[in-house]
């Protein structure tokens, strides 16, 4: 019999979509079992599956309405309970309303009286886990999940979070995780499984059944090689994969991914070292062979024929009912078409149900295809095709670079070439791998450069600096991340406080505050980077501790004179009293400066601190009006 599967994803932010459940839809509908995925509010989840439930019972008892159409109506009345609501739904075009008006009763209670905990309708609930800090969420979403699957034996917590601790999971819900890959046929999920499941091609028609939209979720996702060589102390691989497996073929599951799902423009492959693979070479003509090889072009297919043809095959309805929705609604924004052709299109939409998500139907889709298809004709027709790229995305090791390695990574079209630098200590490792990918032809580079660990902060200093001296030296392009480490276990492992050993509050904020006006990255350009983090070690140091709006708001208030006046009053300082006023510093709590200490001098300087951030907002302030004089300054 065929099991109702759900995969459920905590609604936390993410860049990149959980190849561990889209490799478990791949399994489950090889088995034939029906699998829904979601992401997004529990709430509107409950909403969503149970007027779905209504509307197929008021269908089976009067099926001369299309209720489908009516989705939107019914939903608003489980979920707000008003009798405004149940008379919009228009239970009297129906000859049995009398019979009609207790169903949909039933389902509203059904809901706010949690009936649904009595009768779950899931034989099989699987939830992924992230990053450790996440965990409120993740406890929230196994929590839900336990109410909704028929024997609590059957639900499945996986991936990161799951792997680093799951006696602590297992403590907080009562569920024993799972721990790192799925690599074991005939005892991962069912006894009688063939499969290896952590090697299946994914299922990207799950992503089309949410809201959510991933930063990177158009590309090709696989692996060319599992687990790292290195046991580097603030890494999670080695738990999550211990074991370095050197080769896994790509091609088969790319071309599948094509033929199933269309082409994607970029391959990311998510591997943690695939330089230490001794098969380097055939995982390079893997890539070259599905497509990836320097200058090649994306043409991007036509994605409501792909999504049609998907719909009669019977792939994954809910999905494709929804990505239909999606591209109908964006040809009809078109602005390249005129207004009549627009309005046309609208009224098509608007005679078959299409407006809204929960209103469209497979019926109306595929009956309405051929109105809708010469547009989309049009949309992907005469395309210049867009480079294709290559990202190692958990980035390379610069110790295992040689010239035949590089050599090989020239050969496909890398970008960025991430190459790892952690560590000062690589510095002379990560220069020459860098110099050794230009001399091969290899132009743009990244890396994320990790703080707050048992670095100073003068260390990434160097690192960004080093970054950004080589992109004048060697005329390429490094965008560096700096990304501030969180343990993966004991405390601050569930939150994002945790503060290095030659860290502070202060000090982390001011780099956060640095970047916020960076984007988050530091790119070329020296002028640019010595005025954000300063020229030299000692203006660094000095723009930690500086107050943080002079920071955001660094041009204004180096133009108003308040920068100034506070470093001259911070050079005034003796010995004595900078140890008095740095750990105050530190701290970074200004709410009550008047409490930090009775010393008028380092009073005096703690005024700076306070958040200029509300006078600057205040219309009625002189810091508001000083500012908008300013900015039409800085415009003209």
């Amino acid at each position: 019999m065929n099991r109702n599967i759900l995969l459920l994803e905590p609604n936390y932010k993410n860049k990149f979509p959980p190849i561990g459940l889209m490799k478990l839809a791949t399994y489950f509908r090889l088995r034939g079992d029906n699998v829904v995925f979601y992401k997004g509010d529990l709430k509107e989840f409950l909403i969503n599956d149970i007027t779905n439930d209504c509307v197929e019972k008021l269908n089976q008892m009067d099926n001369t309405i299309n209720w489908k159409l009516r989705s939107d109506k019914i939903a608003t009345y489980i979920k707000y309970r008003r009798k405004t609501d149940i008379d919009k739904i228009g239970l009297e075009d129906s000859a049995y309303d009398i019979l009609l008006a207790p169903w949909v009763d039933y389902y509203k209670d059904y809901y706010h009286k949690k009936e649904y905990l009595k009768n779950p309708k899931w034989d099989w609930i699987g939830v992924t886990t992230l990053f450790t800090f996440y965990w409120d969420i993740t406890i929230e979403t196994i929590l839900f999940a336990k109410g909704l699957v028929k024997d609590v034996k059957n639900i499945m917590v996986g991936g990161v979070l799951a792997s680093i601790q799951p006696k602590e999971i297992e403590n907080a819900t009562g569920i024993k995780p799972h721990c790192g890959t799925l690599h074991t046929p005939y005892k991962d999920i069912d006894d009688d499984n063939p499969y290896v499941i952590d090697e299946l091609p994914l299922d990207y028609s799950i992503l089309e059944e949410i809201d959510y939209e991933y930063v990177d979720g158009r590309a090709f996702f696989s692996y060319a090689t599992r687990g790292c060589i290195r046991k580097c102390p603030f890494c999670a691989v080695p738990i999550l994969e211990p074991q370095f497996q050197p080769y896994l073929p790509l091609k088969d599951r790319i071309e599948r991914t094509r033929r199933l799902y269309g082409d994607q423009q970029n391959l990311l492959l998510m591997d943690n070292n695939v330089l230490a693979s001794k098969d380097l070479s055939t995982i390079i003509t893997d890539i070259r062979s599905c497509g990836f090889i320097p200058g090649a072009k994306y043409i991007e297919p036509n994605q409501y024929e792909i999504a049609i043809r998907n719909l009669r095959l019977g792939m994954n309805d809910r999905g494709y009912i929804r990505k239909c929705w999606k591209l109908l609604k964006d040809i009809n924004e078109m602005k390249r078409l005129n207004e009549e052709v627009r309005t046309h299109i609208y009224r098509l939409r608007e005679e078959n149900g299409l407006l809204h998500p929960i209103t469209c139907t497979k019926d109306a889709l595929i009956r309405t295809y051929k109105n809708f298809a010469p547009y989309f004709e049009k949309k992907y027709a005469n395309q210049k095709g867009r480079n294709r790229y290559i990202d190692f995305n958990q980035g390379v090791d610069a110790r295992l670079f040689t010239d035949e390695i590089v050599s090989l990574l020239a050969q496909i079209p890398v970008r960025p070439l991430r190459i790892a630098f952690d560590d000062i200590k690589t510095e002379r490792a990560y220069t020459s791998a860098l110099k050794m990918s230009v001399k091969y032809g290899i132009k743009d580079f990244s890396n994320y450069l990790l703080y707050n660990f048992k670095e100073k902060p003068i260390d990434l200093y160097h690192r960004m600096r080093i970054n950004v001296d080589l992109c004048e030296e060697l005329n390429v392009s490094i965008y560096s991340f700096p990304m501030k480490y969180h343990p993966i276990r004991d405390e601050h492992s569930h939150d994002r406080d945790y503060i290095g050993k030659h860290w502070n509050r202060k000090y982390i904020r001011a780099v956060q505050a640095i970047l916020n006006a960076t984007k988050g990255k530091i790119g070329r350009g020296v002028s640019f980077f010595e005025k954000a983090f300063g020229k030299n070690e000692d203006e660094f140091m000095e723009l930690l501790i500086m107050p943080e709006t002079f920071l955001l708001f660094r041009f204004f208030f180096e133009h108003l004179g308040y920068t100034q006046k506070w470093r001259n009053e911070m050079s005034t300082l003796t010995n004595e009293e900078r140890d008095i006023l740095y750990p105050i510093i530190f701290k970074n709590d200004f709410n009550h400066i008047e409490d930090l200490t009775n010393n008028p001098k380092l009073l005096q300087i703690l005024q700076y601190y306070k958040n200029y951030r509300s006078e600057i907002a205040d219309e009625n302030s002189e810091l508001y009006k000083l500012k908008k004089e300013y900015d039409e300054l800085r415009k003209s």
